[in-house]
């Protein structure tokens, strides 16, 4: 199975559709604003949230949207990435609510072999997120340094270090 892409596997115009999606949990933001010390009411406080916001019920934080779908992108984006360089933008155009179901996508906007080192190269893209009925709620572009295919080999291929299993017995 392939994991992230090389360079020259990139093609500007291409769109992956990431898969699965993933159905947000009260439990998955609780947990993510507790480990990232966000206690915003907007997400933690149900009575909070029903009297004193437009929405009329709590919010999951955004940046628990936005790092799922970065998740979601790396077996199609940035499973072999060198480096991540840049968070270009990152807009969060809709509210996501618990029991909402998130999917993504990423467009190849551009590629760039590196100047530096000819086994190399920097791919940019934008991955949008939406939920279940369509509605868009996060979009991000990002620059992703990615090996060229001779970086992989001499290095030991798709699965480096990857041990050969020992039969029992």
């Amino acid at each position: 199975m392939q994991f992230g892409r090389y360079y020259e596997e990139f093609e500007v115009g291409a769109v992956y559709k990431h898969w699965p999606g993933k159905t947000v949990t009260e439990y998955d933001d609780h947990l993510f604003c507790l480990l990232t010390m966000n206690h915003h009411p907007l997400h933690m406080d149900v009575n909070y949230a029903e009297k004193t916001t437009d929405f009329g019920k709590n919010v999951v934080v955004g940046n628990y949207v936005y790092s799922l779908l970065l998740g979601m992108s790396v077996p199609d984006v940035s499973g072999k990435a060198i480096a991540n360089l840049e968070i270009e933008s990152l807009r969060h155009v809709a509210p996501t609510f618990h029991g909402d179901t998130i999917y993504g996508e990423t467009t190849v906007l551009d590629k760039t072999p590196s100047k530096s080192k000819d086994d190399r190269g920097v791919v940019y893209v934008e991955t949008i997120g939406y939920k279940q009925d369509g509605t868009v709620v996060c979009i991000f572009r990002r620059k992703v340094m990615v090996p060229k295919q001779s970086y992989g080999e001499a290095r030991g291929g798709e699965q480096p270090g990857r041990p050969e299993p020992t039969p029992r017995g």
